[in-house]
């Protein structure tokens, strides 16, 4: 590995017109000095694409792709992600922050780590609200800004399956060759980065980074919290993208450990699917699980 390979840091932007400039300037003040930047507006409604136009003024080596209709987020990182020239790849939305130490603290992990087969390390986060005020960390810390429980790494295939310990997406860092391996996000979902951790966590070693690495926004219309909407489209549609990806992950199984692992998450999504009335997809959910007890009585 050269002493500072080339990360890219793919910014997918949607309405973010607020904050938009906070995440480009956090990626240009890094300490790192071999950084490429990609920028995707994807169709925004509000003011966001003049905004990053703007600022491009004063950075034309940036790469700003403004898409001509709305695409969503897998398609628009795959995008991206084939003008991409870095070793390393980050996905980075428009409203969160990365700290200044954040990519060479990540680079360092790779360069030192034990792992003969690492394709991912990731670290802790603060969560900030709308306002940039603190809020909590996605971890929860010590006095000394240290988590508190040890994150499981290496091979963390059948913890990600059972959804028990969560990954903090928005602080890690990929290998290209990872994207490249399993053909970058799932344009078909409505999101991306649990079949991402599962498909990925089959092949790869995972690394934790024990420290603070950027600032994700709690922000009123995130992702996060459409997932216990009732009676809502996008709400149905995320859920549904769950039901797809454990479906399909059923497939990469090798082990009864490993599907007992996912009746685990399958499980919280029954509940979930209850609690949202979502009756169709509690159904499919029923059958899956039946379908997959059955497999592990007569295997």
């Amino acid at each position: 590995m050269q002493d500072n390979p080339l990360v890219t840091i793919i910014c997918l932007c949607y309405n973010q017109e607020e904050y938009v400039l906070e995440s480009l300037f956090s990626v240009i003040n890094l300490d790192y000095p071999a950084v490429e930047l990609i920028i995707v507006d994807d169709y925004s409604t509000d003011n966001s694409k003049i905004v990053i136009e703007k600022w491009g003024i004063d950075h034309p080596e940036i790469l700003f792709i403004a898409n001509e209709t709305n695409l969503g987020n897998t398609k628009s990182f795959n995008k991206a992600l084939k003008r991409a020239k870095g070793e390393f790849i980050i996905d980075l939305a428009a409203d969160d922050v990365l700290l200044p130490n954040c990519v060479t603290s990540q680079v360092n992990a790779f360069k030192n780590t034990s792992y003969k087969n690492l394709g991912i390390v990731y670290g802790n986060t603060s969560l900030i609200t709308e306002n940039g005020a603190f809020d909590s960390h996605y971890f929860p810390v010590d006095h000394s800004k240290k988590v508190i429980t040890e994150r499981i790494t290496g091979d963390i295939y059948e913890s990600v399956l059972s959804g028990g310990d969560s990954i903090c997406s928005v602080s890690s860092m990929v290998k290209k060759s990872v994207f490249d391996h399993l053909n970058g996000y799932d344009e078909t979902l409505a999101y991306e980065d649990l079949d991402f951790w599962i498909r990925a966590s089959r092949v790869y070693d995972f690394d934790f980074i024990d420290e603070i690495l950027i600032q994700k926004r709690i922000v009123m219309n995130s992702l996060g919290t459409d997932f216990f909407k009732k009676n809502d489209s996008r709400a149905k549609k995320i859920n549904h993208s769950t039901y797809l990806i454990l479906k399909k992950a059923i497939g990469l199984n090798e082990t009864k450990k490993e599907n007992k692992a996912i009746l685990k998450r399958i499980h919280f999504e029954m509940i979930l699917a209850y609690k949202t009335s979502n009756s169709a997809l509690l159904l499919k959910y029923i059958i899956l699980e039946i379908k997959l007890i059955f497999h592990l009585l007569i295997s």
